[in-house]
């Protein structure tokens, strides 16, 4: 079974159309790639799938379930987004405790000390974090909390949008193998959007380039990694990364 089925997405944003037909299929346990340029329609085929761009046409399913419009309770449960800014992305003037609590609180889950004390453990943060406030954190401890809060309602799909861009080097490599042991660990499906092809490499099975708003080629990483994408536009995105991804080129 797919965890995420798209058919002829078409979002658009009053009058403007940002994506065409976009259609691919992302398996269960899979890290799926979309990459591209800036405004090629990467963040807005997520913010589809997440219910934040109401504003669709075509079919979205999820773990085999046709996507509404809007946001509904089980999609939320299953599916999760995680921003591209950790600075924005917490609550300013609530504690780490608050922030991961309140997933379980809006949705009736009991038991939520043992399991904010879990998530913290999960994503490598020690128990003294949980009751400081995000101005006290480092950008990468920031990005945690922000993995640990998409994980509390323990969904399968995680929609990755740029999640290391804004962090330093030395920084990036840490929360990509934090991703990758969790998607070991917990059986993830991820959809990660990113311009980094290095990223890619390290993290994906596939991935899909998007130019204009439509997906020009599918390609397994493999390809990637050897340099062999087909498409024009495709070859072009591998040249400007300097022409050498391999599975070890973590940022």
């Amino acid at each position: 079974m797919s965890a995420i089925s798209l058919s002829n997405l078409s979002v658009s944003y009053g009058e403007t159309r940002i994506t065409h037909d976009v259609t691919l299929d992302v398996a269960e346990g899979e890290s799926f790639a979309l990459v591209g340029e800036s405004g090629s329609g990467k963040t807005t085929v997520l913010r589809a799938i997440a219910g934040l761009a109401p504003d669709w046409t075509g079919a979205i399913s999820l773990l085999g379930q046709p996507r509404g419009h809007g946001i509904d309770p089980q999609s939320v449960r299953d599916c999760q987004m995680i921003f591209q800014d950790p600075y924005g992305s917490l609550h300013p003037r609530k504690s780490i405790d608050a922030v991961l609590s309140e997933p379980l609180r809006i949705n009736g889950i009991g038991n939520r000390s043992a399991r904010v004390a879990e998530m913290l453990a999960a994503v490598g943060l020690d128990p003294r974090f949980r009751f400081r406030f995000p101005h006290q954190l480092s950008g990468g401890q920031r990005q945690r909390v922000a993995i640990a809060r998409a994980l509390m309602l323990s969904p399968r799909v995680l929609l990755l949008d740029e999640p290391t861009s804004a962090l330093d080097v030395s920084i990036q490599a840490e929360i990509l193998n934090l991703l990758r042991r969790l998607q070991r660990d917990q059986g993830l499906t991820y959809l990660l959007v990113t311009h980094n092809l290095a990223v890619v490499a390290f993290l994906c099975d596939r991935l899909a380039v998007m130019r204009h708003g439509r997906i020009v080629e599918v390609a397994p990483v493999e390809a990637l990694r050897r340099g062999q994408l087909s498409d024009p536009y495709s070859r072009e995105l591998y040249a400007a990364s300097g022409g050498t991804v391999t599975e070890r080129t973590a940022p």
